[in-house]
């Protein structure tokens, strides 16, 4: 079972801090360059007793098909360090939005090829709480120009949008604000 270590500052991390950290670790299935931290699905980490853990993931997406795998995976990792009993909860409210993704995920998705979400647009709407529709300009990852044009609403997955780059031509994938 994890017990409390020292931390790169010198102060002790607890058994449910050191675990939130090992399953916040976890890759995220589709876009492995990214962990459930980066991404901030991982909402919660309790220990609920001697060898008892419940974990709270909130998927990017009510319809996510990779929330069971990230439970899976999660739960494997945590077994692997002593837990004996893990449950994962999937906590749909309050909702993911793309203001979860962490600096550093938003940092691996450029250098990945991926067109990271602008920070603090998820939610974004009128007085009155609604939607405003704006045609924001989207980077390019490869060369930086906003000259890009929507290809497809969607891509790989449901979260992203496909792109091109009128620039250098190159077409690529864009994380969309989600709110």
């Amino acid at each position: 079972m994890v017990t409390a270590r020292t931390g790169a500052a010198g102060g002790t991390t607890g058994p449910e801090e050191e675990l939130r950290r090992i399953a916040g670790a976890v890759p995220d299935p589709e876009l492995p360059v990214l962990t459930l931290s980066d991404l901030g699905i991982l909402r919660g980490l309790h220990v609920i007793g001697p060898g008892r853990v419940e974990v709270e993931l909130t998927p990017t997406y009510t319809g996510c098909p990779a929330v069971e795998a990230m439970a899976a995976d999660v739960e494997q990792v945590l077994r692997e360090h002593g837990v004996a009993e893990v449950t994962v909860r999937t906590v749909l409210s309050p909702p993911w939005t793309t203001d979860a993704i962490s600096a550093e995920g938003r940092r691996k998705l450029a250098e990945f090829g991926i067109a990271p979400p602008r920070p603090g647009t998820a939610g974004a709407g009128d007085a009155a709480g609604g939607p405003v529709a704006v045609d924001l300009a989207i980077r390019c990852p490869h060369c930086g120009s906003t000259d890009t044009a929507l290809l497809s609403r969607f891509s790989s997955t449901a979260c992203k949008a496909l792109r091109r780059c009128a620039s250098c031509r190159e077409p690529f994938d864009h994380f969309k604000e989600l709110t």
